[in-house]
């Protein structure tokens, strides 16, 4: 089906190759009759609820392209069909904080995580770096373009919130100079 190739050496983050959606569809359609057909597959449960998830989003899995306009013209955009993509991240996620702590368990990182932590990640991407560069040549001109006042205002906001925020972050929101120290965290991250 095309999502992890079994030439391939990326496993669960192979993006499969350019194959046209209608072959996709034929062959899963064809995988299908084959599950639903085969006398080895009509006792096991578990293939029967592999094809009551394909029946139940097929619609979904094979949706045509959405045509959006923008000042560009007309682009077409592919819906997303399996959530892959944050699979991905939060395995990524995992991974690092496993690294970092030795502690396999995730919710109190992710509970103590600064809200917009995760968006760091994307600037390993060019097309999201370059959304956020809004038209400067680096991160660094661009954060130099932020307002202090406006991230101080959204910090005050964000402490009468009832969300609970680690100690050590508090400290840090604390610091007089956060918002240039943060700028300079993701300048130099950008950079590398």
């Amino acid at each position: 089906m095309r999502v992890a190739l079994p030439e391939g050496k990326q496993g669960l983050n192979d993006d499969g190759d350019e194959t046209p959606i209608h072959t996709i569809k034929e062959n899963v359609e064809a995988f299908r009759d084959w599950v639903t057909t085969d006398k080895r597959f009509l006792w096991n449960k578990a293939y029967k609820k592999m094809v009551a998830q394909l029946d139940q989003y097929w619609e979904k899995l094979f949706a045509d392209p959405i045509p959006v306009t923008t000042p560009q013209g007309i682009v077409m955009i592919q819906p997303q069909r399996t959530n892959n993509i944050l699979e991905r991240f939060f395995r990524d996620l995992k991974r690092r904080n496993r690294k970092k702590s030795g502690i396999s368990s995730m919710g109190k990182t992710l509970t103590y995580m600064l809200p917009s932590t995760p968006l760091v990640c994307n600037l390993e991407h060019n097309e999201y770096e370059q959304i956020i560069r809004n038209g400067c040549e680096s991160l660094e001109k661009r954060f130099a373009q932020i307002d202090c006042q406006l991230i101080w205002d959204q910090f005050k906001q964000s402490r009468k919130s009832s969300v609970i925020i680690s100690p050590q972050i508090k400290k840090l929101i604390a610091q007089p100079n956060f918002p240039e120290q943060l700028s300079n965290h993701y300048a130099a991250f950008a950079s590398n």
